[in-house]
Order: C-alpha cells, then structure tokens, then sequence
C-alpha cells in the first residue's frame, strides 16, 4: 500500500506527486487484484433475437411498422452492432415483421459485420447516395412505408428529416413504447451484468480508500480509482472526485481542490462490464467529521432507505422522489428542488447506460415493475459548506426492491 510518508514526501518536493506518480507507487497494489469478471456472460445472440421479437409484439400492439435506431445503445441492444456515429450514417431498421436490416456506407460494411449478432440483412450505399433513400426503399419493399414509422429517442434531426423528404406522406412517431418497453425491463443474464459492474466498482473503492492521502486532487484520487477498475476487471466509465465546497455542487467546480483536514470527500464513480454500467457514489471526510457532516451523512443514508422503501411494485416511479422529499422536508430541507436540499432527482434507470428512462423524479408516472433498475440516490448540498451523496443501485424484483451494492452504515465506516 502507499504510506502516508510516501505520498506526503512526493507532495512536498513536487510540491504535489503527478498523477503519473502515484500510479506509479500503486504499482506494486494494483499486482495484488484480480479480475472479477472471469465469470460474466456477455449477451447471447439467442437473448438479442429475443429482444427483437418482443419489439415486434410491442410493434403490432403499438401499429408501427419499423423503428429507426442509429449507432448507439440500443442498436447494440438489439443488433449487437457496436458503432460510432458520424455524418455517414449507419442504422438499423427494425420491422414489424421479419429479420431486421442494417444500412451503413459500403467501405464500413466488413467492420459492422464483425459484431453483428443476429440475422439481419446488410445494405450498403456509396458515398454519392442518400442512405435515407435507400431505408424508404426498404419500407416500400417490405409494405410498410403506409404505416407509421418509429424513431428511436436518441435519432438525429437529419436523419428524420431526410426520412421525411423520401417518404413524404410516412407518419412519423415516437419508438419509446418500443424501445423503452423492451430495454426497461432487465432479463437475468443482464442484471447478472450489473450485478458484476457493481462488484468492480464496490472492490476498487475498497482498494482506493485507505490510498487517499492529504494533500492529493481529486485527478490522483481518480486515477488510482480508475486503475483499480482496470485490474478487476471492469471498463473506467468515469470516476468524479469532489473536495470540499466542491461535493456542494453535484457535477462539481472549477475550482482547485485538494484532500485536507476535515474536509469531505464526494466520490462518484462507475465502470461497464460487457456493456452493462454501474454508479455508485460515497461521502467520506478526510479525518474527523464535524457534527453537522455527520448530520447531513445521516439524513441522506435514511433517505435512500426511505426511497428503497417506497420502491414498490405497480407505485408510481415518481412517488420514490415524493417519499424522499417529504422526509427531507420534516428535517428543514428544501421545499422541493430548493436548496439547501436535494437539488435532482432521486434516481435514474440505469442498464447499458448509465442514465436509461425512467427516472425516480417528481411527477413520473410510469408505475414500477419486475426487472426495472435505478440508482438510489438523494443528496443534499449546502452550497457554500459542502454536500452528501450515497448512490447504490437496485433491481425491482417480484416482491421488492433488491441492492446491487449495499449502502455503507456509517460517513465512518463508508466501504464496509
């Protein structure tokens, strides 16, 4: 482990250690981990074909035709096509009948293949071609340019306005039923994926906490975080590292920070495994915590057991956000979104991103269901001073919510 002599003594002749640095004395640590993720089963084509038939049913019931998803986490969803997006475009046109098709730039055409995961048709157009020309051409060849055509959330302007152009008389419509009614309710095979990018993540902080020292910035301090991650298993898909005033700011400050006496420490931080995220946040002071931390620490570590508990099958997903507030209120918070207070919402749907639909926010009535996930999450911030987040993950299960990761007890004890 890197001793505290061995930090402060970098940080006095640098006067601070580069992040190169105190990776460079983890070395030795970072040896010590293992990959947790030996285990995990990546998504099988036979679960993707799956997906695609539930869209289809979910089509019929909605009577749209096909749905237009570009580059992104639903075409990985459904295709297994892990793309970029660019000014070329490359999508999918899922129908409501038969195997869906792929449309990319002919040169592109050998790389999408290389992830393609289920049994698609592949269509190519050179670059002097309109590819929404050909996806209309498509509709018509398939009988569906009469019915109404979804378009993922995520689609780009230009795309759908060059969808229009072609087909100028196709009713253009929202894929959410589609989309969202598949990718919000999670099979097992993914929150198993979860459960595994929530394991990496609760064992790098573990690994990372007794590293942080005085005097360290919150770049060293993610660093080693993203490191650790690395080690066991997982893909860095952020580490945030607020100090002080900073964590009153729930995305942070410009301002320069570092590790002192009695200062908190707001940490929020997630990887992927095999494409399924996790983000978990912990508050920790850096020696001894005053009375008014450890206040606030504790209002927020009940008001994410208030959230879990009013996490029930069929309620509203907004109510979450209510129970929460109306607690925070009876202990001088807010009103609502005021602060000094929780400044966003309870929590968000998490799954192949990190924020998926729906949200744990006031005035969401999608009613909660079997397989959902979300990230529990009430903060408080008291601009100026400084601000308290725990966040853990949890799945719905068929009688109740279930951690991912389980919450900490105490701002002592912030890792177990």
């Amino acid at each position: 482990m890197i001793s505290r002599r061995q930090v402060l003594g970098a940080a006095t002749a640098l006067p601070l250690m580069s992040v190169a640095g105190v990776l460079r004395a983890a070395e030795p640590d970072l040896a010590g981990l293992t990959d947790l993720t030996g285990n995990a089963q990546p998504i099988t084509p036979a679960e993707r074909q799956a997906r695609i038939a539930r869209a289809q049913a979910l089509m019929k019931a909605a009577g749209i035709g096909a749905v237009l998803i570009e580059p992104g986490a639903s075409l990985t969803y459904f295709t297994g096509v892990e793309w970029r997006r660019s000014e070329r475009l490359t999508a999918a046109l899922l129908p409501v009948e038969g195997d869906p098709c792929v449309v990319t730039p002919f040169f592109e055409e050998p790389s999408v293949r290389q992830t393609l995961a289920v049994t698609a048709t592949v269509k190519v157009w050179q670059e002097d071609e309109d590819p929404l020309a050909l996806i209309a051409a498509l509709l018509r060849a398939r009988g569906l340019a009469g019915l109404p055509v979804g378009i993922e959330e995520t689609v780009r302007y230009f795309a759908v306005d060059k969808l229009r152009q072609a087909l100028p008389k196709a009713r253009i419509v929202s894929a959410n039923p589609v989309v969202r009614g598949c990718r919000m309710i999670k099979t097992p095979a993914e929150i198993a994926l979860l459960q595994a990018a929530s394991d990496v993540t609760v064992a790098a902080y573990r690994w990372t906490y007794p590293r942080i020292e005085k005097g360290m910035t919150p770049a060293q301090i993610g660093a080693l975080m993203t490191a650790a991650t690395r080690k066991l298993g997982g893909d860095p898909e952020f580490a945030l590292v607020l100090i002080g005033e900073a964590a009153a700011y729930p995305h942070g400050s410009l301002a320069p920070q570092i590790v002192a006496d009695a200062q908190v420490v707001l940490m929020d931080c997630g990887c992927s495994v095999h494409g399924y995220q996790s983000d978990i946040s912990r508050t920790f002071v850096h020696g001894t915590a005053s009375a008014e931390q450890r206040a606030v620490w504790d209002h927020v570590a009940k008001g994410q057991q208030v959230a879990r508990t009013a996490a029930q099958i069929g309620a509203p997903a907004g109510s979450v956000d209510d129970a929460v507030r109306r607690y925070y209120e009876a202990q001088g918070y807010g009103p609502g979104y005021k602060l000094p207070g929780l400044s966003h919402r309870t929590g968000h749907g998490i799954g192949m991103d990190g924020h998926e639909p729906v949200n744990l926010v006031h005035g969401e009535t999608t009613p909660l269901a079997a397989g959902m996930c979300f990230s529990n999450e009430p903060g408080i911030y008291l601009p100026g001073k400084f601000g308290v987040r725990l966040e853990d993950c949890f799945h719905m299960s068929t009688t109740a919510p279930v951690w991912f990761s389980e919450p900490p007890k105490s701002i002592d004890t912030p890792f177990g």
